[in-house]
């Protein structure tokens, strides 16, 4: 039976227009805006239910369900939808959830590729550099505009979980759980590395057309290719890309050119068009900035115990073995901050081959603390 009794089922999104200015960071402004969003549950009479899901680099607002108008409803399931429905570790029989698309995302919210009113052209590289800070400013207008004064909580993998934790220092009001998963403090300098060869990529695409290329009628393919690729090497860990594709080759032997010749090239190749043909190239740009920026310690000479003092709200920590690139000593620097204010926090460990992705897999483990720590959570 499809789609199965305990998944949302088909969903649909819906864009919500606010008409006050943002400032950002960087000083730009946005006269208005738009985010595009989908829930999941009903959100109780006291709203106080409520669960923000914050999304990774290449994520957005479609977490869980289907879309019944797709070419392949089956194909069309939300990025995390192993963990949130009834019954599931995140319980839409009892959390009203909500998924969104930051802004500067190329999923519905306004971003690089919408229409500047004042020009009447795509954003393009005009629109303004975010940070962690902007999107989390950004939601709590979303928030308002459902009513919601305190969330239950705030989940997110990777960039979603450094959201989630920004919100308990800007807002510690209007967090009551915070749920940070594979994340870290701030990013290493190899990181910022990775993401800057990503940029690079994009940015010398002949189509790049210094983020023009809209006007032109081309995408630079070939940046976003290599970027996703690069990207998907560090995602994975070396073990399971070993037992994925070892060695392996497409045909019988060696052909002594430089197509494809081993599963892995092809594998590699395929989410690089896959990604080239769907997600938008300043989006990557403005996506990576932001992880670069995020290091909330920056505003407390480096201390990052002082930018949790505030914080109100109790802590899920979770990280996973195989996670080369946020390691679990990252997490254990975050759990470290809070401890030093004594606030309640829970961390755990997690065995996992599956690399930074770890957090997008139906883990038994992992999903079962999940669990213990949304039946924890009073609404």
């Amino acid at each position: 039976m499809f789609p199965a009794f305990d998944s949302v089922g088909y969903v649909s999104p819906q864009t919500i227009a606010f008409d006050s200015p943002l400032t950002f960071a960087s000083g730009a402004t946005l006269n208005r805006y738009d985010l595009t969003v989908e829930t999941y549950g009903e959100l109780n009479a006291a709203r106080s239910n409520a669960v923000l899901v914050c999304h990774a680099l290449s994520g957005h607002h479609h977490v869980a369900g289907f879309y019944q108008d797709a070419p392949d409803p089956a194909k069309s399931e939300g990025w995390w939808d192993n963990l949130i429905g009834p019954g599931r570790p995140l319980d839409t029989r009892k959390f009203f959830v909500i998924g969104v698309n930051n802004l500067g995302g190329c999923h519905g919210s306004t971003g690089p590729s919408t229409i500047n009113p004042d020009t009447q052209r795509r954003y393009g590289s005009d629109f303004p550099i975010v940070t962690v800070t902007d999107w989390v400013r950004s939601q709590v207008r979303l928030a308002d505009h459902f009513g919601i004064e305190s969330f239950a909580a705030i989940l997110g993998g990777s960039l979603g979980g450094m959201q989630a934790m920004q919100w308990s220092i800007d807002f510690p009001e209007r967090v009551r759980n915070v749920l940070a998963i594979a994340a870290a403090p701030k990013l290493s300098a190899e990181n910022i590395g990775f993401n800057e060869v990503a940029r690079q990529a994009i940015r010398t695409d002949p189509d790049f057309h210094d983020g023009h290329f809209y006007q032109h009628g081309v995408v630079p393919k070939r940046g976003l290719r290599l970027s996703r690729m690069l990207g998907h090497l560090t995602y994975l860990s070396d073990d399971l890309m070993g037992e994925k594709f070892g060695r392996s080759l497409k045909g019988a032997d060696y052909k002594f050119g430089f197509e494809p010749e081993f599963e892995v090239e092809k594998y590699l190749r395929y989410q690089g068009d896959k990604f080239a043909g769907y997600f938008d190239a300043n989006t990557y740009l403005l996506m990576t900035r932001a992880l670069d920026y995020f290091d909330p310690a920056q505003a407390f000479d480096g201390n990052l115990a002082a930018a949790f003092a505030n914080s109100t709200a109790k802590y899920f920590i979770a990280a996973f073995t195989s996670d080369w690139r946020f390691s679990p000593a990252r997490s254990k620097e975050i759990v470290s901050a809070l401890l030093a204010n004594k606030h309640d926090v829970s961390f755990a460990e997690i065995e996992s081959v599956e690399g930074h992705d770890s957090f997008l897999m139906p883990i038994p483990q992992y999903h079962a603390l999940l669990r213990a720590a949304f039946d924890g959570i009073k609404v």
